[in-house]
């Protein structure tokens, strides 16, 4: 693998050389002030890429999964009752994690490559009427297969039933890089992690919690102590963690955070969704299928793209990293061997998306494939200059 090249996995992503240098700051006293100045920032901006006025930010040392423990010991009773839909790897660990804290998980089996089956949840949902589902978990970007789903939907199946259950929502892989109302939606917990929109290495647990979901918090019974957001909240209270934070991380979340909102959400938004379009169009001229099933489910984050039957698809993703130093996504669980990834979210540009896409041209001609050299990259060639970067304010 190269240092030099560009990764085009869909996380941890390119880190941008001023964010790089923000992590490797000298050290200082995390009991300081000068330690508030860097929290502080970080809470707000978190919350304002979120699209919120009110949710309540915490930044643990930890990852995505972190996260998901977070919002389940700090909310729920064992025995509780989970609704959640298995339709990639990321939902089916939250599932496994849920099973694991003694929760009691009715699964909706869907296919891999569909978004979140909002009309069972709305039949399910409207059947409980006793309440009996403490908590409904949606994927937001199931980054195993491309597939985004209509998070508005399930808060809509949740009111149309008058259901007082939580809403929970991994935005791990879309939070950052495609658009997220916390508020608008009703979130009730959003999880995401540092190294992918946010452009750092892994080692943040950003986790956001509604005023429901904090009252849930002063009665839940399950058992946390890192992840006990009161222990947290006390900590931010003084200008502090309740152990000793990742300054550095912390530091270089916070240049991030001035870098996206001075780039400015909305051209955040489009910028992912143009270079995504170009990569679509770029598959459609191999002759290839995406695993996302319809358009409305694409991702604008990470590509999941189909191989022939009998082809592995694992063998781009060795080949590419043996020959050329560049670093794909493999397909993981029930796609893995099918698929290979491509991730282009956080920071990338037009031309970075040409070299990758050229690079799995060269790696699928050498491997045998039908493809023609130059085709992919000249479909998304010509959608990138018909369509240069949109100039959007926060206001558009």
């Amino acid at each position: 693998m190269s240092f030099q090249n560009p990764v085009f996995i869909p996380g941890p992503t390119n880190m941008p050389e001023a964010i790089r240098q923000a992590c490797q700051m000298p050290t200082i006293d995390h009991r300081s002030p000068l330690f508030g100045d860097i929290l502080h920032p970080c809470l707000e901006g978190v919350r304002k890429v979120l699209k919120s006025e009110s949710a309540k930010v915490f930044i643990f040392p930890s990852t995505g999964t972190g996260g998901w423990e977070t919002a389940l010991s700090n909310t729920l009773d064992a025995g509780d009752k989970v609704l959640a839909a298995r339709n990639g790897m990321f939902s089916h660990r939250w599932i496994d994690m849920c099973q694991r804290h003694s929760l009691d998980v009715q699964i909706v089996e869907t296919p891999w490559g569909h978004g979140l089956p909002t009309e069972e949840y709305a039949r399910i949902l409207a059947a409980d009427t006793n309440h009996e589902i403490a908590a409904v978990l949606a994927t937001h970007n199931e980054t195993a297969t491309g597939v985004k789903s209509d998070i508005a939907a399930v808060r809509k199946a949740l009111d149309d039933a008058d259901h007082p259950a939580l809403l929970f929502v991994d935005g791990v892989s879309s939070i950052a890089s495609m658009d997220f109302r916390f508020d608008e939606w009703g979130v009730d917990v959003a999880v995401t992690g540092s190294q992918k929109g946010f452009m750092l290495p892994a080692g943040l647990a950003i986790v956001c919690f509604s005023e429901k979901a904090i009252a849930a918090s002063k009665t839940a019974t399950l058992p946390r102590t890192f992840f006990d957001i009161k222990d947290m909240q006390s900590g931010y209270d003084a200008n502090a963690f309740p152990y000793t934070p990742p300054v550095g991380l912390m530091n270089g979340l916070k240049q991030s955070l001035e870098m996206l909102l001075d780039e400015g959400l909305e051209n955040v938004f489009a910028r992912h969704h143009r270079i995504a379009e170009g990569v679509r169009l770029a598959v459609a001229a191999w002759g290839l299928e995406l695993c996302a099933a319809t358009p409305d489910v694409y991702s604008d984050t990470v590509s999941t793209i189909r191989t022939p039957d009998g082809f592995n698809a694992t063998d781009i993703v060795t080949h590419a990293a043996d020959v050329y130093g560049v670093a794909f996504g493999v397909g993981l669980g029930e796609v893995a061997g099918k698929v290979f990834r491509i991730g282009h979210l956080g920071s990338l540009t037009d031309v970075m998306a040409l070299s990758g896409l050229a690079t799995a041209e060269m790696c699928m001609a050498d491997l045998g494939m039908d493809i023609k050299l130059g085709s992919g990259v000249a479909a998304a060639q010509e959608f990138y200059r018909s369509n240069p970067a949109l100039i959007l304010t926060e206001a558009a």
